[in-house]
């Protein structure tokens, strides 16, 4: 067997390997979503805990992930399809990252609000949106993992869903405050709530974005939606055609 053939046989290995550990990650960021809405909704203090303590283990993929992404970079001169996955593992991990983060704030919000009673109607859309929030993340990894362009794609469009719940969130709480059943300070944490459910969706348009680049060297328009701090990486990031 030739050299370079070995060579290439260790650089689809790691690629696969990489592949394999994103997909990994996105499943831990998922399973933090149902769990920090336990939280919110049972004020469960020790799920809190757990949840908080769980973020560590993802944090610590997450830089695994990186580092072994630019050891790549810098050891194999990857090109043209093979460099824009490697440039997409590499974003994905921080849109992930962010997305558990998110919920490690629900968490922490449920805490500062314990024992605010929510009105049903608040219940109801806070579940609404965490189910769409997972369902958004579910669906961007689909769309990672097929390399799904299609999926990618309509992402922009499903996440309009919770964009409306989030309105709907809103407006409860606000009628609720009004009402006088919860407090300033519940108030304010769960306005932040939703925005952290919304910002989830964001996170996984952005994923469908990165893999719509992934599988064509172009960058979508709508991009610009980029939660702040992505923008600046973004335009420092070429696209790369294919050869």
């Amino acid at each position: 067997m030739t050299q370079p053939t070995e060579h290439r046989r260790e650089f689809h290995r790691q690629m696969d390997e990489l592949k394999s550990d994103i997909l990994r990650l996105g499943g831990m960021v998922i399973e933090t979503i149902p769990r920090g809405t336990e939280v919110l909704l049972s004020g469960d203090l020790k799920v809190a805990k757990d949840l908080i303590a769980y973020d560590d283990q993802i944090d610590k993929l997450s830089i695994d992930i990186e580092d072994r992404v630019y050891t790549i970079m810098a050891r194999q001169a990857p090109a043209a399809g093979d460099l824009r996955h490697l440039v997409t593992i590499s974003k994905l991990v921080a849109e992930l990252e962010r997305s558990a983060d998110l919920m490690v704030n629900v968490s922490k919000a449920s805490r500062r609000m314990y024992g605010s009673a929510m009105s049903p109607r608040i219940r109801g859309v806070a579940s609404s949106m965490a189910n769409e929030a997972q369902k958004l993340m579910q669906f961007s990894l689909d769309a990672y993992a097929d390399a799904d362009e299609s999926l990618a794609a309509a992402l922009d469009d499903i996440d309009d869903a919770l964009d409306e719940l989030n309105v709907d969130m809103v407006e409860a709480v606000f009628a609720a405050h009004t009402d006088g059943s919860i407090d300033l300070q519940a108030a304010v944490q769960l306005a932040l709530v939703a925005r952290y459910y919304e910002r989830i969706g964001d996170h996984a348009v952005n994923i469908g974005h990165r893999v719509i680049y992934m599988v064509t060297g172009w960058m979508p328009e709508g991009a610009s939606r980029l939660v702040a701090g992505d923008s600046a990486d973004s335009a420092a990031v070429a696209e790369i055609p294919d050869q």
